[in-house]
């Protein structure tokens, strides 16, 4: 049975609002190392235009730093936002987070949506005169700014269900959707950028005893991810198999790593199930227990809690980390994307560098405009909306794509490339 407290629902504080407004930039800076938030004057005219509506604000997800930034554009609409946050997150810094992310306009979500009062309580946001809320469709940080995740199934159907109930009080109300995205680009020269990536791959090689051997970035880079691979794979008993690629070696890396923490946590996968719904259903199951909700009668050691959770960074790792990704467009932000994920699972931590955020809009579109089509077939209305809001967004991605630019030749690691 779920804890009485298990829901924690937002408890909106306006002075500690108006001062977090007063600061923001500070908090940015010395909290995130983020330099500033980048918007359009264009842009910001449409966000203005959108104070007065009921606003569903969807937005990519590489980090965890998204919601400051959300809160920023909230203050350009000149208008609150409300979020919907991981439950766990509530217990981060043994509570404190959860009882400053509440009094800014949060509520807990149950990793995976199955959470009836925070779906009442998102209903509820909608249905209200001026209600924006803030939800992010990957359902997971995708570790990498320039690639979207597959969003979670329906994700629209939250909206449908806050504009019913908005209607029930004004037949006349809509929701509209703002699909957006947050790029990052590093502060800094591609000189000092360049040089402060080669110092930190060099730390990360000094730990795994490798000589770089005169090879340029892109191989070392490559280099190290590769040992990490062969060192999971004697770890986890994988047998190397000589007529297949990395790509093939990282997938039954990445498999094996979800099927041990989901044997530990009693999850039974669908037959060929893909590594991100077995994730997503890992999450799920740990965003239970670090929130105290009772699952499947599961009493865990601290050392097999670990364990998951070790495992459970090893498949986030070789499921973000494409060699393709890195070679094809080596730009700095893309080399620090994996300089800190090396760092993570080699150092146990990594320090977010300099960087600006820069915010860019689609145009955004009502749902009312598809209500006479939603009563007629709901999953399929939602399915169609939910596919222009990942259209939306990755035309957004690949648009902000020219913000960064390579920092060494692209695909350049040698003839050898298909040992890798």
């Amino acid at each position: 049975m779920e804890p009485k407290n298990f829901f924690i629902s937002h408890d909106i504080n306006y002075p500690l609002l108006w001062g977090f407004d007063l600061s923001l930039p500070v908090i940015l800076k010395t909290a995130l190392n983020i330099e500033g938030v980048d918007i359009s004057d264009e842009d910001k005219k449409i966000l203005r235009s959108l104070n007065k509506e009921r606003l569903l604000y969807f937005s990519n997800h590489p980090t965890t730093i998204e919601p400051p930034v959300a809160y920023y554009v909230s203050n350009i609409i000149g208008s609150r936002f409300y979020y919907m946050a991981s439950r766990n997150v509530f217990n981060w810094g043994f509570g404190l987070v959860g009882e400053l992310i509440k009094r800014v306009g949060a509520f807990s979500v149950l990793s995976g949506g199955a959470d009836r009062e925070s779906v009442k309580m998102a209903k509820s946001v909608l249905a209200s005169e001026k209600g924006k809320l803030v939800i992010y469709p990957e359902g997971m940080c995708s570790g990498e700014n320039d690639n979207l995740v597959p969003f979670m199934p329906g994700i629209a159907q939250i909206g449908f269900w806050g504009l019913e109930d908005a209607k029930k009080k004004d037949p006349k109300a809509d929701v509209k959707v703002l699909p957006t995205f947050v790029k990052y680009t590093l502060s800094g020269s591609a000189y000092t950028l360049y040089r402060e990536i080669e110092n930190s791959i060099e730390k990360i090689e000094k730990e795994l005893n490798l000589n770089s051997e005169n090879k340029n970035l892109l191989r070392r880079f490559l280099t190290v991810g590769r040992v990490i691979l062969e060192n999971t794979e004697r770890e986890y008993g994988i047998s190397y198999v000589e007529d297949k690629d990395y790509n093939y070696r990282v997938g039954r890396v990445r498999h094996e790593a979800l099927n041990r923490s989901g044997k530990i946590l009693h999850i039974e996968y669908k037959e060929n199930e893909d590594a991100i719904h077995k994730i997503r259903e890992v999450f799920t199951v740990l965003d239970g227990i670090n929130s105290g909700l009772s699952n499947k009668g599961l009493k865990l050691t601290n050392h097999e809690l670990a364990a998951v959770q070790k495992d459970v960074d090893r498949a986030y790792l070789f499921l973000v980390i494409k060699p393709e990704y890195l070679l094809a467009y080596p730009s700095a932000e893309r080399f620090m994307e994996w300089l800190h994920r090396f760092e993570n699972l080699i150092f146990g931590k990594t320090n977010p560098r300099a960087r600006r955020a820069k915010v860019v809009i689609a145009k955004p579109f009502g749902l009312g405009d598809y209500y006479d089509e939603y009563k007629k077939d709901k999953k399929k209305t939602v399915e169609e909306v939910t596919n222009r809001l990942r259209k939306d967004i990755e035309t957004l991605l690949t648009n902000s794509i020219p913000l960064t630019k390579p920092i060494v030749t692209p695909f350049e690691v040698g003839d050898d490339l298909k040992q890798l």
